[in-house]
């Protein structure tokens, strides 16, 4: 029979459990708190050009132009409740002051995680990101996980909408230009870290990338890079809406088909959205448009980690993966740095270095 300190010791445990397990079922507040956040421009409202100053709910809601003024006090409340929320997740400081007649107050800043829902001068933020992915398509996707792992063959975004995703933004606009938006609102950021910290591109001359969307990353790596030539490579209906940059070809058509010639190959965030057969063939096709001697593709994937913990990092990962299992084609997924080589050597190239440069971009080089 147990002692007392151990029958209390498994209450408190099962209780943080039956915790634990509330905050999971209800953590779909946060995201759609996000998303509430950055449909009032409530990021932009606080920062004020950098200023950054503490204001209470009342205040922002003030700045806030379509709400009515009639039902002010009741949305500086709601407007309060979400904030808080999510300082509970850092993405506000939350201050508790005390005004002049003895009223406390909470009163609400950046932190460095609410800055990146701040626009830049291109208007460019995470909330592009986050909107892409709550998007209602998307959204609706999801109730059908589990059909990921009773018909393996059919991606659960297929099964609600009859058609993949990719096919689905080529087919609606609004969608297509959220995506191409929230891509660059990522790849930007990661774009300034890679070329500041990676000298794989010294001394290429062309270089191809493939999904290149825009061709605005292309458009930073040769404004580095002056000599180099690149060409923009994306499926058509992605290339007639590009914009032109100097010294950027944009080239339409389809990498299963085949892949434009250049002495290496750029991709960012391809291999994860296909299965293991449709990455080969996609590396098989960079591999014959190499030369025979130096040709090289640099992939930026999330590379997942080894071992499963709990850490930030990890759990990020590992979310982006069950996000590619619900929306990307049937056997899309991250993959560990093990599982790419393997990719690698299969496709025909001969070894893999990886560089781990940023927190969830791996830059990955496959040597022909």
């Amino acid at each position: 029979m147990g002692s007392l300190g151990e029958e209390e010791d498994k209450i408190i445990d099962e209780s943080h459990g039956r915790l634990a397990m509330m905050e999971l079922a209800n953590m779909l507040s946060v995201p759609m708190a996000l998303n509430a956040v950055i449909q009032l421009n409530i990021a932009d409202i606080i920062w004020q050009n950098g200023l950054n100053n503490p204001l209470s709910a009342t205040e922002i809601s003030s700045k806030i132009p379509t709400i009515a003024p009639s039902s002010s006090s009741s949305s500086s409340e709601n407007l309060q409740r979400i904030m808080r929320m999510l300082a509970s997740y850092s993405v506000f400081k939350e201050i508790v002051s005390i005004d002049s007649n003895g009223v406390s107050q909470r009163l609400y800043s950046l932190t460095e995680v609410g800055k990146t829902l701040v626009k830049d001068e291109m208007g460019l933020s995470y909330g592009s990101y986050v909107l892409q992915h709550h998007q209602k398509a998307l959204l609706d996707a999801w109730p059908m996980l589990h059909g990921a792992v009773l018909d393996p063959t059919q991606e659960p975004f297929r099964q609600v909408h009859g058609k993949p995703a990719y096919e689905f933004y080529g087919d609606d606009g609004d969608s297509n230009e959220l995506m191409r938006t929230a891509m660059a609102s990522v790849s930007v950021p990661f774009m300034k870290t890679l070329l500041n910290s990676y000298d794989g591109f010294d001394g290429v001359h062309t270089l191809v990338d493939v999904g290149g969307s825009s061709g605005f990353c292309l458009h930073m790596i040769i404004q580095k890079h002056v000599h180099m030539r690149g060409i923009n490579f994306d499926l058509p209906h992605v290339i007639d809406g590009a914009p032109s940059y100097q010294g950027v070809t944009n080239v339409g058509g389809d990498m299963f088909n085949s892949i434009p010639s250049g002495d290496t190959i750029f991709m960012k965030w391809i291999l994860t959205t296909w299965s293991d057969e449709k990455c080969i063939q996609i590396l098989k096709h960079c591999y014959n448009a190499l030369p025979e001697i130096g040709g090289k593709v640099i992939a930026c994937e999330p590379v997942l980690p080894k071992h499963t913990d709990n850490s930030q990092r990890t759990r990020t990962l590992l979310e982006g993966d069950i996000f590619a299992m619900a929306v990307y084609s049937s056997g899309g997924k991250e993959r560990t740095e093990e599982e790419f080589m393997n990719l690698g050597i299969s496709a025909g190239f001969s070894k893999l270095k990886a560089f781990y440069l940023d927190p969830f971009f791996t830059v990955l080089e496959f040597e022909k």
